[in-house]
């Protein structure tokens, strides 16, 4: 099973990285979440960012598509659309958010989503090392 999700990439002045640990699991992952009937990408975010962390979404862009074990979903992939996106507003943990971790993406010394660690933290490694499809 293939699970369809997007993500919001949001980088704090210093370049950390903001990440939340839902309810009910251990590890951190992007804000953002599956797509409602009819939503598109940026929809999509903009309900999730708005849910989630009780901001507006302002920008968007696509970073790639990337495919992983699921962290939540035993036995499932996840294929996330992560976006580099601006959010207006003060970040709040909300919706389902047990947690919200700003991270350094060189080592963010917290348990991560596959995804996040195999495709997204290479992508935005000042040594880059990866990245990609996946």
């Amino acid at each position: 099973m293939i699970v369809e999700v997007v993500g919001a990439v949001i980088r704090d002045a210093d370049g950390r990285l903001l990440t939340v640990r839902k309810q009910g699991t251990g590890r951190f992952m992007l804000p953002g979440g599956k797509r409602e009937p009819g939503e598109d990408d940026r929809a999509a975010l903009a309900r999730e960012l708005a849910e989630e962390l009780s901001v507006r979404l302002v920008a968007a862009e696509p970073l790639g598509v990337f495919e992983a074990p699921a962290a939540n979903e035993p036995g499932a992939v996840v294929r996330s659309h992560p976006y580099a996106v601006t959010v207006a507003g003060k970040v709040a943990a909300g919706a389902e958010i047990a947690e919200l971790r700003w991270i350094d993406v060189a080592e963010p010394g917290v348990p991560l989503a596959p995804l996040l660690e195999r495709w997204v933290l290479p992508l935005l490694s000042p040594t880059r090392s990866g990245g990609g499809r996946g």
